[in-house]
């Protein structure tokens, strides 16, 4: 029997915690095969969004994982820096508060990653999910890249 999760809205065995089991073959895959390891981040980040409840909760948390997606999407050569001044930035005292949360997080979910099992298809489905959810987040993309300045102390 399928239930929707709670938080993306996938209907899947098991409601939220089925989505979570998703979540973690996700990231098993990863670690068992380096042509998905590269993935990693931007797979966690994106899920992040799609499930700010669980790992949004903190002003920090929710500002790593939306920074992170922008980086990513905006580009993914240096995404890895920015994230990395992020972490920085966030290390103190929250510089943040956290905003308010869109209605919903877009249509594509995780189910259609863990159908892609070709690295390059992953990566397609990935760049679109990721692409969904950012696009859910329209409001906040000005307060991404603000942060994003701070954190590089533009």
């Amino acid at each position: 029997m399928t239930e929707a999760c709670a938080s993306c809205g996938l209907a899947v065995a098991g409601s939220t915690a089925g989505c979570q089991r998703l979540f973690e073959s996700i990231g098993l895959r990863e670690y068992e095969d380096m042509r998905f390891a590269r993935y990693h981040r931007i797979a966690v980040d994106v899920y992040a969004m799609q499930h700010p409840d669980r790992y949004g909760r903190s002003a920090k948390s929710f500002a790593a994982h939306l920074t992170g997606l922008c980086a990513w999407l905006e580009n993914e050569s240096t995404a890895q820096s920015v994230n990395a001044a992020v972490q920085r930035w966030l290390s103190g005292p929250s510089p943040i508060q956290k905003p308010t949360l869109p209605p919903t997080y877009g249509a594509i979910t995780i189910r259609d990653l863990v159908d892609a099992e070709d690295p390059v298809r992953y990566g397609e489905v990935l760049r679109r999910w990721a692409r969904a959810t950012w696009d859910a987040y329209a409001p906040l993309h000005a307060t991404a890249r603000e942060w994003i300045a701070s954190a590089q102390g533009r």
